[in-house]
């Protein structure tokens, strides 16, 4: 079994920053300590550079089946690895959509044989699929997603029946994009009566409104309460949800969590006037005060998670107007940059980054051996060089959109290595042709 030996690394993980060496055997970490030497392993001598676990992504849209003009899993998995994110769970909205257990094992056929991560993911539940939900084992996916406001690719949830009914009737975690239906149906009417198609995109966020998310959450969490359900809320986009979540116990014993997106903390309403549809993503990106209190929950950890939902588009359907546009962008080569360079600006820590984007996604998903560095643990890994200046340009993006929304921002850090269960996937801008990457497991 070959064997990798990481020296001089500074190890960001468990709360703390060290410096080590990481020995790396087959799939494996096999011994993390000061000083190793091993005559029969590959040597790389990191300089010195962080290395971090891999980033878990729980929630991207890789678009396969059915939608593989925007992305495919062997791209957007091929991107995520080139931005540190080894691990991801990817939503049922395709097409067909992931509502039967049939379809769910047709994507993780395709994962098997295409993706550059490791993979899972959610099962769609709708308002007649009850019986195919009750019939899935609680190990065999990353757990349930519910729309309970419509996005791309209409699964609304809206009978009261059935969302209780699915509620009461699984173990696994149920997922939840969360803005209410009616509101923005009302809302959109009274815009396209002023404006037609052509609803100017700063309009977004007052359509798709902070009130509509937080009646939709709030509904979410009441119904979680009174069924006992485990719910995880997906990308919080105002302030006001945030004081629906609580930091008073550990994760480990949280039965409702929340998660926060790169876009939600690093944009405003501010930006439409400059990136227009490029940043029209469902929930919509709002105010400067949303911004500052999402990123207050997540660094008194009232928010559980920062995740992607990568969800790219091609450039001329987001050219269309305000209407037909569809909602999404590409984020996953770009995520953990972004927050590297808020960890170089000391809006938060390498250690509490690490915990919302590595550890925490693996313990509220229960993933088997994963999100740490640690001895016995799969070997997905990252190593982060500081201090250079990383400009994100058309010829250096990867998506297969070929678009980014953070084109022409300069990142003071660069993703040198990504390993993925010990194999060396992504060094210095290049690719290595096999694919090591695995279906997770859980422990439930």
């Amino acid at each position: 079994m070959s064997k990798i030996l990481l020296k001089n690394a500074n190890i960001v993980n468990e709360n703390s920053i060290f410096e080590s060496d990481v020995l790396l055997e087959g799939d494996f970490i096999l011994r993390v300590d000061a000083d190793i030497s091993n005559p029969n392993a590959k040597v790389i001598d990191l300089n010195g550079d962080l290395l971090l676990p891999g980033v878990i992504d729980d929630q991207v849209h890789f678009r396969e089946p059915g939608l593989t003009h925007k992305g495919t899993i062997a791209t957007e998995s091929r991107a995520a690895i080139a931005g540190g994110i080894t691990t991801f769970m990817e939503q049922p909205n395709t097409n067909p959509q992931t509502t039967t257990i049939a379809k769910l094992e047709d994507k993780f056929a395709i994962a098997a044989k295409d993706s550059f991560a490791n993979y899972s993911f959610l099962f769609g539940g709708t308002n007649d699929n009850l019986e195919e939900l009750k019939r899935l084992d609680k190990n065999a996916c990353s757990g349930v997603k519910l729309f309970l406001g419509s996005s791309t690719g209409n699964m609304l949830v809206d009978n009261e029946q059935v969302l209780e009914q699915i509620f009461s009737n699984t173990e696994m975690v149920i997922s939840t994009h969360c803005e209410d239906e009616g509101t923005i149906r009302t809302n959109l009417e009274s815009y396209k009566k002023m404006y037609g198609d052509n609803i100017p995109i700063e309009m977004h966020p007052i359509i798709r409104s902070a009130e509509a998310c937080y009646l939709s959450s709030s509904k979410a969490i009441a119904l979680a309460k009174k069924t006992g359900a485990r719910l995880h809320v997906f990308h919080l986009s105002t302030g006001i949800e945030t004081d629906l979540f609580t930091n008073e116990i550990p994760l480990e014993n949280k039965k409702i969590t929340s998660e926060v997106c790169i876009h939600h903390l690093w944009f405003s309403d501010e930006d439409y006037a400059k990136k227009g549809t490029l940043i029209k993503w469902n929930p919509a990106v709002k105010t400067k005060n949303d911004r500052a209190k999402l990123w207050e929950a997540l660094l008194d950890d009232r928010i559980d998670v920062v995740a992607t939902d990568h969800a790219p588009h091609t450039m001329e359907e987001k050219d269309n107007p305000y209407t037909k546009a569809p909602s999404g962008g590409p984020l996953v080569q770009h995520a953990l940059l972004a927050m590297l360079q808020k960890e170089q600006e000391g809006v938060i820590t390498l250690e509490k980054m690490v915990e919302k984007m590595c550890h925490n996604p693996a313990k509220l998903f229960d993933i088997d051996r994963r999100g740490f560095v640690r001895e016995g643990y799969f070997a997905d890994l990252v190593q982060v060089h500081r201090g250079s200046k990383n400009e994100v340009k058309k010829d250096n993006i990867f998506y297969k959109c070929g678009w980014s929304p953070f084109e022409g921002v300069t990142f003071g850090s660069e993703i040198k290595r990504t390993f993925v269960n010990g194999l060396l996937a992504f060094e210095n801008g290049n690719f290595h042709p096999e694919k090591n990457a695995k279906r997770l497991t859980f422990n439930r």
